[in-house]
């Protein structure tokens, strides 16, 4: 389609969808086709910082975001308020990836954690595993104050080590270190209950999720319960190995990590994809390195740096590891050299063990003092505080809107407030004895950030004001995706269809007026990675019959 037929058929589609009154003319309404112009005459044309608008298809040039420092910004109030609204907008992302997807709309002040953010969740190198993987999400806050709630023990576990997120569930991965136990996987099933999904063998461990490629995969190991400050496993049974879930507590043998130059391992230390490739690493000498998935039983060795890597995170382009081995700091690699990363961090660790994406940086958390760091984009790392009184930052992960770490000895969780301050969320998660306890793996779902402890095996979750998420794997290609606050309730659609529904709690009106200026393709948590195109806001929540019309009369632009 040439671009002067395109223009005249997006001036067409201003506020005008079959079904949808006049009235309804968007407040907002940013085709963003050739620039930020808002065709709708009332919010404000969009600044571009950095988006190409670059040719994809037939059918116009949308606006290519490159998920690193390219945004939109609109001025002007927010016209919302505390009343229902409407965002809806048209994004693709690859299949194929090297980097998270980022936030896609935001209107969120840090300092009074207020306003709502609309985002992709693509969180790897959580602890040891990855949670999330094209998670869409939708929240909102007011400054509210979240509660933890007990969400129970999966079966005998003494550590929970990682989470996933795959199909509509959310999976917890345990050591369970008795002579006659081993790790499992176990799936929520709300409140305190949790179904046993099996042991994938014997070892005492499964210490890591990742749902690749439409399945769940599980990594195993031996956990020296010695290293917590426990009694000594009696099962030393080995692991190393990966398996895939297919079903009814089947687990299918998907290899063991070896390699002629390290051995063979016993233990895995992380699981993540990169560039469409399921990758995975090791936590003790023997096999140590990182390994890329090839299909069936075939692991590739892909060396290592000198030092154990554990926790794979893409992040702009490359993969980012922890090491356990000193002096601490973590490595990058992008597919072919390896380079040491940590010589800037100041004070120096010893190791490091968990990455989040924050306000499109990298952040990395850190044993002994706690200290959390920030990559800045020259590759230097600085220092944005510590979590008072703390030994170990461990999970990080950006929940609607604000950044929040786990920690040891307390197994508190804090939240990032700027400017070096870490406040503490609650009271700590684990209540039992003992020298350590840990609040170590974090995940995304149901709208709730949840976290595993240690040594008790618990699970816990709280919801930070309201927020949504649609707990499967967001499709690649072009989606249409609608995001509604109706009332006390938030809604999201892709492709015209409703897919997740949230409440917003009533200890707050969540009213969202701001002077911040609306970000596109950026929040909270990182840069869009993809393209975008015909965004709208409106300031009434449209029906589903509403959003589908759009979504039909719009979707030829797409095939």
């Amino acid at each position: 389609m040439k671009h002067g037929m395109w223009m005249i058929c997006v001036l067409a589609l201003i506020g005008i969808c079959p079904g949808v009154s006049a009235e309804t003319t968007p407040a907002g309404f940013w085709p963003l086709v050739d620039s930020g112009k808002d065709y709708s005459g009332q919010w404000g044309d969009a600044v571009n910082h950095g988006a190409e608008i670059s040719p994809l298809g037939p059918d116009g040039p949308p606006a290519r975001f490159n998920g690193r420092d390219a945004y939109f910004e609109a001025p002007g109030r927010i016209p919302f308020g505390a009343h229902d609204f409407t965002l809806m907008l048209w994004i693709h992302t690859q299949d194929v990836l090297d980097d998270g997807l980022g936030d896609l709309l935001s209107n969120f002040d840090a300092t009074s954690r207020k306003g709502f953010t609309l985002g992709l969740a693509a969180y790897t190198g959580v602890s040891n595993s990855q949670p999330n993987y094209r998670t869409l999400h939708f929240g909102l806050d007011d400054g509210t104050e979240p509660v933890w709630t007990d969400c129970g023990r999966p079966g005998n576990a003494v550590f929970v080590f990682g989470f996933a997120v795959h199909d509509g569930a959310l999976y917890a991965a345990t050591c369970e270190p008795g002579e006659n136990e081993a790790g499992h996987v176990y799936r929520y099933e709300g409140g305190t209950g949790w179904t046993d999904c099996g042991n994938p063998d014997r070892s005492n461990a499964v210490m890591a999720l990742a749902a690749h490629d439409g399945h769940l995969y599980a990594g195993t190991g031996w956990y020296d319960t010695t290293g917590s400050a426990l009694e000594a496993s009696p099962n030393t049974t080995p692991g190393g190995k990966v398996y895939r879930y297919d079903g009814d507590g089947n687990w299918a043998f998907c290899g063991a990590l070896s390699n002629p130059e390290t051995g063979e391992a016993g233990t895995l230390g992380g699981l993540g994809v990169y560039k469409g490739a399921l990758y995975a690493t090791t936590l003790k000498q023997a096999g140590f390195g990182l390994y890329r998935y090839d299909g069936g039983v075939t692991w590739t060795y892909c060396g290592n740096p000198g030092r154990r890597v554990l926790n794979p995170a893409a992040f702009n382009g490359d993969l980012y590891m922890v090491s356990y081995d000193g002096p601490g700091g973590p490595f990058r690699y992008n597919s072919a050299e390896w380079a040491y990363v940590g010589g800037t961090l100041d004070p120096p660790i010893s190791q490091d063990y968990s990455f989040a994406v924050y306000d499109g940086r990298l952040h990395l958390s850190t044993w002994p003092e706690a200290h959390v760091y920030r990559m800045e984009d020259s590759g230097a790392w600085r220092g944005v505080g510590r979590p008072a009184g703390e030994l170990e930052t461990m999970g990080m992960m950006v929940y609607n809107g604000k950044l929040y770490v786990g920690t040891l000895p307390s197994s508190r969780v804090y939240r990032y407030d700027g400017e070096n301050r870490w406040t503490a969320v609650g009271e700590p998660l684990d209540a039992a004895g003992g020298k350590y306890r840990r609040a170590w793996s974090m995940a995304l779902y149901q709208g709730k950030l949840f976290c595993g402890t240690l040594p008790s095996g618990k699970v816990w979750s709280l919801q930070a004001g309201g927020c949504v998420t649609y707990d499967h794997a967001l499709a690649p290609g072009w989606r249409h995706l609608a995001a509604v606050r109706q009332g006390r309730s938030l809604l999201l659609y892709v492709d015209g269809a409703q897919v997740a529904a949230g409440t917003l709690p009533d200890d707050s009106p969540f009213d969202v007026s701001s002077d911040t200026p609306l970000q596109i393709g950026r929040g909270p948590g990182d840069y869009f990675n993809g393209y975008m195109r015909n965004l709208q806001a409106h300031t009434r929540a449209l029906s589903e019959a509403e959003i589908k019309q759009c979504y039909d009369k719009d979707k030829r632009f797409t095939e």
